[in-house]
């Protein structure tokens, strides 16, 4: 399977690093299936970082099969009511640290349903509510490698600018 990184330089050897814990799926190597979506977030890293660098689209091969045979993995199939509950969760508080995963997979909130979980978050509409909403939305796969290990099963393919 291709996935892809965005970044503001090339990543060819990737690491697991904790700059952020209150993402979706909390700190390590978040990669997305999606290729427009991976070039849309290196526009946003490379303005983030205060355009420094250049918004970089970074390519890998992953075996997925492979990985779940060998690693400890969580997998969302859809946008449910244990998924919205894990966003959250690490989104306020960080992942729970004792999971011992080495890899996530499952939908990705993109900014559109960023606001859903947001309302959700909120109190301002209810868990049923916003997995309503969520059913109509478009959602692409995320995969988060949370260990060193998991990072094994990555081959760096290629790595490219991303039109401003």
């Amino acid at each position: 399977m291709r996935l892809y990184h965005a970044s503001t330089q090339i990543v060819d050897h990737p690491r697991i690093v904790n700059r952020t814990p209150y993402l979706d799926f909390g700190t390590g190597f978040y990669m997305t299936t999606n290729l427009e979506q991976a070039e849309d977030f290196a526009r946003k890293a490379f303005v983030r970082r205060g355009m420094q660098g250049q918004p970089t689209l970074n390519e890998y091969e992953f075996n997925l099969e492979e990985a779940q045979d060998q690693l400890n993995v969580l997998e969302f199939s859809a946008p449910d009511q244990a998924w919205l509950d894990f966003v959250v969760h690490n989104r306020k508080q960080g992942r729970d640290a004792t999971l011992k995963l080495d890899l996530i997979v499952g939908p990705v909130a993109n900014d559109d349903v960023f606001t859903t979980v947001t309302l959700y978050e909120g109190g301002q509409i209810t868990a049923a509510a916003a997995l309503e909403m969520l059913k109509i939305k478009k959602l692409f796969m995320q995969i988060l490698f949370c260990s060193e290990y998991a990072l094994d099963f990555l081959q760096f393919v290629s790595a490219r600018t991303v039109e401003r």
